[in-house]
């Protein structure tokens, strides 16, 4: 198989490519970044020594993408403007735009004609926030836990599904409505052209060589902290770190692509929450807590209560559809995430000592 992920040198893409260079040796592996986030400069080194071929490029220049050699079997969009803050501020706008929804343009006219298939990683925050905002909830000894009666449309005690509201119920955050506005072209795409590309709604990922920070990537930065003797601080809805957020490990990622590769055709167009689910729901004091036992190390952690605008307290994604598709669910628990993201900043300390303090 020939193999393009876009994005590659990022957290999820590069786990994805070591993946399957690792589990089809006689594949051919080609990752395309900008390198635009810090840290993601150094997967470069691991590329090489896994005869990964990389290609400096961006996905907002529709040139870069097809100037690309030859034709591919399956085509993975991991390149994303990926934090929920990203142009709140008002800076950084035109790269979000141009990174998160014309670039997705872009990977589907390169599928289109060089491609036999795609998958492309959405993001559970989508959804609408106010929506979101209005979950029953009760507030649990060191988590936010739902309420037994509720009355939202894609909401169980399973966990958020796809039919959870995307619209009429508020804003979801410009990065958000970059990869709502994607999901759309997805679909057109797939209606009017055919183009064999699914959507997994991915919730929060974590795991080792995500430079994690306070906006994104908080759950490796959590660890890190921890390790290394920084600071943290329980932020908004009450500052006491209750926040609920499933966990999926970029394996389990994997293990669900391989299964999706083979029938792109019977599912083109499709979207799929993909998440850690129930299971691997944690709340960040929960978390602490884990974080505490595997390094052997307690912060005094701040509390800062003011909620950000983009902030949400409780996000668990329903497997059921994905589950019933292919047969999957996640097998790495929040123990196993901290234990390997632990063991991978203890390996490379000199080198990500700086980058997490």
């Amino acid at each position: 198989m020939r193999i393009l992920v876009i994005g590659g040198a990022g957290f999820v893409g590069s786990s994805l490519a070591l993946s399957f260079q690792q589990s089809q040796p006689n594949s051919k592996i080609v990752v395309f970044d900008n390198l635009h986030r810090r840290g993601s400069e150094l997967n470069l080194p691991r590329f090489k020594q896994h005869d990964i071929e990389f290609i400096h490029g961006d996905i907002r220049n529709r040139e870069d993408l097809e100037d690309i050699p030859g034709t591919f079997d399956l085509t993975i969009e991991a390149s994303a403007e990926p934090s929920v803050h990203a142009g709140q501020s008002g800076q950084g706008v035109n790269y979000l735009i141009g990174t998160n929804l014309n670039g997705t343009i872009n990977f589907l006219d390169f599928v289109r004609k060089k491609s036999a298939g795609g998958v492309f990683l959405s993001t559970s925050r989508v959804y609408s926030i106010p929506a979101l905002r209005s979950i029953k909830l009760d507030e649990g000894d060191t988590r936010f836990e739902l309420s037994a009666q509720q009355d939202m449309t894609g909401l169980s005690k399973g966990g958020i599904a796809c039919s959870f509201p995307t619209v009429g119920r508020g804003f979801r955050s410009l990065y958000g409505s970059t990869k709502l506005a994607s999901e759309l072209f997805i679909e057109e795409y797939a209606a009017v052209f055919n183009v064999n590309v699914l959507v997994n709604r991915c919730g929060v990922i974590a795991g080792p060589w995500q430079f994690g920070k306070t906006d994104q990537g908080v759950f490796t930065l959590w660890v890190a902290r921890h390790l290394f003797q920084g600071q943290l601080s329980y932020t908004g809805f009450g500052g006491t770190g209750k926040q609920v957020r499933d966990l999926l490990h970029p394996r389990d990622l994997f293990r669900l692509i391989q299964q999706q590769i083979p029938v792109l055709d019977k599912h083109r167009g499709q979207i799929f929450a993909v998440g850690g689910g129930p299971e691997n729901a944690v709340s960040l004091k929960e978390y602490t807590q884990i974080c505490e036992k595997i390094c052997g190390q307690r912060l005094d952690i701040r509390s800062q209560t003011e909620t950000s605008p983009v902030d949400i307290p409780w996000f668990v994604s329903d497997l059921a559809d994905v589950g019933h598709s292919f047969d999957w669910k996640p097998e790495l628990s929040p123990e196993s995430i901290v234990s390997e993201i632990k063991a991978w900043l203890a390996r490379f300390e000199t080198i990500l000592r700086p980058l997490f303090t």
